[in-house]
């Protein structure tokens, strides 16, 4: 029998290796017997992403919580995550099932839990799910039939993307947008964002737009080197304001400039807390994730806006998003979330704020950078993802933890932060962190600095230190 272990975000595996029809009916009864307990007529909201088996693996989930006698609203088709997350909330149903491996490669597949808030579901309560995960489906889900369910109203077609789009057309002003002149392009990275943005702007560059679910064997994660044709196609024709790029289940966002330049989620997070600030006068505490630029510190310091750090993972940002009143709650990897909107991360949704901001105040991206830097200076963040043995891996980590590492080539530590991986200052605005991934066999080595030459001199003194 496979362990099922949920990790930062879901429980993921490779497809056909560990992610397969058995063990999604396992997950997914696990589920039904903790909502069984948890809440008196429950009912669920199911969706998929475009990876390959996506339609295979929810109807699975599906027809074990239909025969646990439980209420499914299940999606037509692909969609993302925020859809899901929203449709939770609009049907008040009592949890949000997603069948998607989010940035992950091609070869995998997850399962992602949400809230009835229409946020992840809490750390706490995916592990009373995961504690009693059994060895096999106790119920005969083959038996179940999808049609018979839909005549009989247990199960329900949820139109989750218009949902969404309604949402959007409520919530943006899309006609200034649209009026602004703003030369516009979008690439869903062959992810779940690809139909909404081609139904609220077909006019503007569209790239990768079509199904693919070997997303032509890239990760479907917006950073940079992950985007070189984006990036080029930008360069290439000069006319392009700003690209906006989403994941494969389009809840992480990646920002470029006119100039085909790479805009970080540090940069877009700093944007936001700076729009919604000044230009629309909201005052609430911003929440970020460990391994986020320290200038989030600058920018409340301007704006007097409390700051809470937190473990990563944005569903410890949904936690104080639930309890509090926050602004802007993000994390480094391109998951944010904005006040007005659900507890979730949304790539679309904070691509179309900055777009916003763009046509209200007339400004390019680059003007608009400037006017952050006026307030937290300049910096540069950089990561590098190493894929090593776990054996060299976990002696890292040790040594991490027996905080032995008191310098990196010509870098001294001043101090060092174990909030969540291994955070070691040089100064206070300059540092190196290290972090074993949560769902993948990687070690992260994350660096900011003034400059990118610098950011990347850290990078390379880390390895050299690390892996000598």
């Amino acid at each position: 029998m496979t362990k099922i272990k949920f990790g930062t975000d879901g429980w993921r595996a490779i497809i056909a290796k560990d992610f397969t029809v058995d063990n999604v009916a396992r997950v997914t009864d696990a589920t039904a017997i903790w909502l069984k307990k948890n809440f008196k007529d429950p009912s669920v909201v199911v969706g998929h992403d475009c990876r390959f088996a996506g339609e295979l693996f929810a109807d699975t989930a599906t027809k074990v919580l239909l025969a646990h006698g439980i209420k499914v609203y299940q999606s037509q088709g692909f969609v993302s995550t925020p859809m899901v997350s929203l449709g939770t909330v609009h049907y008040k149903a009592s949890l949000g099932i997603i069948l998607t491996a989010s940035h992950n490669p091609p070869s995998y597949n997850g399962f992602k839990l949400k809230g009835h808030y229409g946020g992840p579901l809490t750390p706490e309560k995916v592990q009373e799910i995961e504690d009693i995960i059994p060895e096999k489906a106790s119920v005969d889900y083959d038996a179940v039939s999808l049609e018979d369910a839909l005549k009989s109203g247990k199960r329900e077609i949820a139109p989750l993307e218009d949902l969404y789009i309604k949402r959007v057309e409520e919530n943006f002003d899309l006609a200034a947008i649209k009026k602004s002149n703003l030369r516009l392009a979008y690439d869903s990275m062959y992810g779940a964002g690809q139909r909404v943005m081609t139904r609220l702007f077909p006019d503007i560059v569209h790239l990768h737009n079509d199904y693919n679910p070997s997303f032509k064997g890239q990760a479907p994660e917006p950073i940079h080197k992950n985007l070189q044709e984006f990036s080029n196609l930008i360069k290439s024709r000069g006319d392009i304001d700003c690209g906006l790029c989403t994941d494969g289940d389009a809840d992480r966002i990646g920002l470029y400039d006119s100039k085909g330049d790479f805009v970080d989620s540090h940069h877009i997070i700093l944007l936001l807390v700076h729009y919604l600030a000044k230009y629309k006068g909201e005052k609430a505490k911003v929440c970020t994730a460990f391994s986020t630029t320290v200038k989030i510190k600058n920018m409340c310091a301007h704006y007097g806006l409390p700051l809470d750090i937190v473990k990563i993972g944005f569903k410890y940002i949904c936690s104080i998003m639930l309890q509090e009143d926050v602004l802007v709650g993000g994390e480094e990897s391109g998951g944010i979330a904005i006040k007005g909107h659900i507890p979730e991360r949304d790539g679309i949704w904070m691509g179309l704020t900055i777009w916003e901001f763009m046509a209200k105040s007339g400004k390019s991206l680059t003007q608009l950078i400037e006017e952050v830097y006026a307030i937290t200076g300049t910096f540069w963040f950089e990561r590098n993802d190493v894929h090593i043995e776990d054996g060299l891996k976990n002696t890292i980590v040790e040594n991490c933890k027996k905080n032995m590492y008191k310098s990196f080539g010509p870098y001294n530590v001043i101090r060092m932060e174990d909030m969540d991986g291994y955070k070691f200052f040089f100064d206070e605005n300059t540092w190196l962190m290290i972090r074993a991934s949560g769902t993948e066999p990687v070690l992260r080595l994350y660096a900011e600095s003034d400059t990118k030459e610098n950011a990347f001199k850290i990078l390379k003194a880390a390895q050299d230190t690390l892996f000598k």
